[in-house]
């Protein structure tokens, strides 16, 4: 029995990573509106029902990679917290965590859905530090310098970051520590 259900569970994780395969390769080239399910299918070597046993459709799959990413580039932080205890740090940290997820990130959250990631990771790093510090929450002053490392610190690294990846990065955390120090 346990045989059995380790080559059905092989299958279903080789099922997955066709789809997510075939999604990457399609969304490199294309708007994510402008894939259907038929040329994912079609590209994975699956057929739609497949597809749909997995994905309600292809925002859910998106959506669902574009958070594993998210929770890849917090993972890789060494401590999250310092975007409030350290902002100079955490924010080198954070784009250098976003830096290393580069190409995936760049297919994912391409055209329109750049915004939609700054306001992913603005979130998912708020309530990190939420978590650790919940009087914080409620907080006017932390959420609007958090807001703004995350919100003005993307913007500018996606700007800046063809002329000097890491000169981008460290002039981001500067001004990052500036903030805070204006702000406290």
């Amino acid at each position: 029995m346990q045989e059995n259900e380790k080559k059905t569970d092989l299958r279903i994780l080789k099922t997955r990573n066709s789809i997510i395969n075939a999604f990457i390769t399609l969304r490199a080239k294309k708007n994510l509106d402008k894939i259907t399910v038929k040329e994912l299918a079609d590209l994975a070597m699956i057929n739609k029902a497949t597809f749909y046993l997995h994905y309600k459709d292809i925002y859910d799959l998106s959506d669902t990679l574009e958070n594993d990413a998210l929770e890849q580039i917090i993972k890789a932080m060494p401590d999250p917290e310092l975007m409030f205890s350290n902002p100079e740090q955490g924010t080198k940290d954070l784009f250098q965590a976003f830096a290393a997820q580069g190409q995936l990130c760049n297919i994912l959250f391409s055209g329109d859905r750049f915004d939609i990631f700054v306001r992913k990771i603005d979130h998912s790093i708020k309530e990190y530090i939420y978590q650790k510090y919940p009087e914080k929450r409620n907080d006017l002053q932390t959420n609007i310098l958090l807001s703004i490392i995350n919100y003005g610190g993307f913007h500018a690294y996606e700007n800046n970051k063809k002329e000097n990846a890491a000169e981008a990065i460290l002039a981001i955390s500067k001004a990052s520590a500036a903030l805070s120090k204006l702000i406290h």
